[in-house]
Order: C-alpha cells, then structure tokens, then sequence
C-alpha cells in the first residue's frame, strides 16, 4: 500500500512542475502563447565579428525593438499586413522625425510599421515621445528603433557621404531582410495624404519596376542634374530621393546592369564600386548613386508627379508643379531647412501646424484653420501665393479622419 502513495505522490509532483513549466513558458510568450524572436538580418558580405562601433557585434549593429498595437486575435481572421515605412534621424533631427511621424499616424488608414534607423543617443527619445501619444494613437503603428550601421570595411566612408546617415536608406533591402516592401521618406518630409495613397502605386509596378520616386526638376532650365552634373543621371532632370518607394523582394534578386562590367550586379555587389568609381564626381551623396543605378535601368523606375515629394523649388521661383496645382500636394519635402528658418513661410507653417497639434483635438479646428490663418500670412512669396495648394489635401484628409477619430482622450 505505502508503494501505492509513494508512486501517487510522485506523479503529483511530476504533474505540478510539469505544469509550472508549462505556465512559465507561455508567461515568456506574446499576448497569443506564440514567442516574438527578433533574429538580426544577414548580410552577403557581413562576417561574424565585424565591428562599426565599440559595441557593435555585427556591422548591422545592435538594435531595440519594441512592438506596439498588437491586433487581438479573432474569428480566426488574419489582421492585414501593415504598411512599412522607413527613416533615418541622426544629429538634431529628433523632433523633425517625430512630427514626420505624426503626419503618417494622423491621417493613414491602414496600420504602419515603422522602421527608425537612428543614431544610439536618440533611441530612448524615440521610445518616450512615441511612447507617451495617446493609446488609440499607438495602437495604428508598430516601431523598431535601429542603430545606424554600415558594412565595417567601409562605415566611415558611407557614414560621411553627403549628410551624416543619408546613405543608410540604400542598405534598407540589405538589412530589412523580412520586408518585402517600403516606404522611405527623409525626415524632412510631412504626409498630406495617407500613406495608404503612395502605398498603392506598389500595385502599379509592372512586372520589372522595383522603385518609384519623383522628378528632381519640372522645368529644366532651373534643373541642377542636367546643367551641372558629371554623372549620369535618370531621365532629362534627374530623380530626388526624399521619398522612395521599394519592392525590396525585387531588388534583393536583379542583377543592375552599370557601366563598370559587362554583367549583372547585385544590389550589396554594386553599391561600393559605384562609390568608388564616382566618388569624385557626386555632390547630392546616396541620391546621385541611385540616379547613376536608374540611368543605366530605366526600366526598373516609376517616376510619380511632383505632387509626391513638392519642395520649395517648385514655388521659389513660381509654381511649376502641374500635378499640385490641379489636385494640391500630397507630400511635403522640407529640404534645405525651411522648416526651421525664415526664407520659405509656407512651409514652415505647415511644419508647425502638425508639430503642436495635440492628438484627440478636432483636426479642423486645432490644425487647418490656425494652419489657412499663418499661411494667408505668407503671401508676399512666391510659394505663399500658392497657398491653398498646401491645404487643398489636407482640407479632404482632415475631413476624412474627423469622422472617424475619437476626440479628448
């Protein structure tokens, strides 16, 4: 009898850390018992040990990630995916990100997965202001904050080309090995109009472009590419890569024709030569080597209207953008500072309207009516008589999502 009790109570035992382990590793788990595990991309190339920094183990670097806006999982149906979109902050550009951010979340439909490549001092930054926007704020985007990494034999070069971490977007394929596609915006650039809207020309690509970005000029006599340039470039004014839309499943895969050998070169193959072969001859850094990449395959690029990545040179000297003045702009494209300086109003108004808009308050009062007020003060430019071009999208954007968005939470 006692053999009886003694065998009883060992399974009991068994049973009950048994069933602790079970416990402990579902409590590890996500919110549906299923693991997230974060594996850093590999890269061709990419040895294991390879530093850029005193604590980087891989040339990828190390990175934070951190999730937010988890879907809950029912009727068995799955959410749908999200769209990615990309940027690099480095140096003073914390607060022109976050409200490049804000933008995107204010006015998308569908929910967005940010990919924030920025330099180690910012990231808690990032985490804390996105952190503290309201829960049905967080609840449209994900986030994963990335360190600014470079393959090693080379990091110091691409890091210093043209602007600290501009040339980082050209390693996205590289890196977001997971990602089949991409948005990449500069973080000078604020969205009029959902995401969902430059998301959809993914759907136009025929079957051999793999990007699509706008016109650098409209009218070629105030172009730079075509007057100054001692590189090739895409079409008759060249290309601007403030915003780039990436099938990155097909860049990883073609072979680019280039005009350093007589085959086909992978985009990790092609980019460092190219570097080294022009290197001399670019002034605009990592926007000079893609417009060099798309002059020698055309084919691979949709160009889109200036009214997707509108910018002072469009107005500086009178309206050129036919697609803005038909249907209003669509994006934003702060370049050269006028966000942050006196010489283009307009946009710096715009910059400013999004910046101190409080999530919750009623866009059409808290944002485009003080916005239409600052702006009719701009008038004495040339871009401030185009006025109602800024608001023109936004107007309907607003509209759209004040029927929808809670209010004073």
């Amino acid at each position: 009898m006692r053999r009886y009790i003694r065998a009883l109570m060992l399974c009991t035992v068994f049973a009950v850390f048994s069933g602790l382990y079970v416990y402990s590793k579902l409590f590890d788990s996500d919110g549906n018992g299923a693991k997230r595990i974060f594996i850093p991309p590999r890269v061709p190339g990419a040895r294991r040990g390879d530093k850029t920094g005193p604590q980087s183990p891989h040339w990828y670097n190390r990175y934070i990630m951190r999730q937010r806006g988890q879907v809950e999982a029912g009727g068995g149906s799955r959410p749908e995916p999200p769209m990615h979109l990309a940027v690099v902050a480095c140096g003073d550009r914390l607060e022109e990100t976050l409200t490049m951010i804000k933008s995107a979340v204010l006015l998308s439909i569908k929910r967005i997965c940010l990919h924030i490549f920025a330099e180690d001092q910012l990231h808690a930054s990032f985490m804390e202001a996105l952190e503290s926007w309201p829960g049905f704020v967080r609840s449209r985007f994900n986030y994963t904050v990335y360190s600014i990494s470079f393959p090693s034999e080379n990091a110091a070069e691409w890091k210093k080309l043209f602007k600290p971490c501009a040339s980082q977007r050209l390693f996205l394929p590289l890196i977001l090995k997971h990602v089949d596609s991409v948005v990449y915006v500069d973080s000078d650039i604020l969205f009029l109009q959902p995401v969902d809207r430059l998301w959809a020309f993914l759907s136009q690509f025929n079957s051999s472009q793999l990007a699509a970005m706008a016109p650098e000029h409209e009218e070629p006599r105030i172009a730079w590419y075509n007057r100054f340039a001692r590189h090739p470039f895409y079409g008759k004014t060249g290309i601007n890569s403030g915003v780039m839309l990436m099938n990155m499943t097909r860049m990883r895969k073609m072979f680019f024709k280039n005009d350093m050998t007589s085959v086909g070169l992978r985009w990790e193959e092609l980019l460092m030569p190219l570097l080294q072969k022009y290197k001399l001859n670019i002034t605009w850094g990592d926007q000079d080597l893609l417009n060099i990449i798309f002059h020698h395959n055309p084919e691979s690029l949709l160009e889109f209207p200036c009214q997707w990545n509108y910018r002072p040179d469009h107005c500086i000297y009178g309206s050129n953008c036919a697609s803005a003045e038909e249907d209003g702009i669509y994006i934003l494209h702060g370049n050269r500072g006028v966000y942050h300086d006196h010489k283009q109003p307009a946009f710096r108004a715009v910059y400013e309207a999004i910046r101190k808009y409080l999530f919750g308050a009623d866009p059409l009062t808290s944002l485009l009516t003080p916005l239409e007020d600052e702006l009719l003060k701009t008038t004495h430019t040339y871009c401030g008589k185009s006025h109602a071009l800024f608001t023109k999208r936004l107007a309907h954007s607003l509209e759209n999502i004040n029927r929808k968005a809670p209010h004073g939470r």
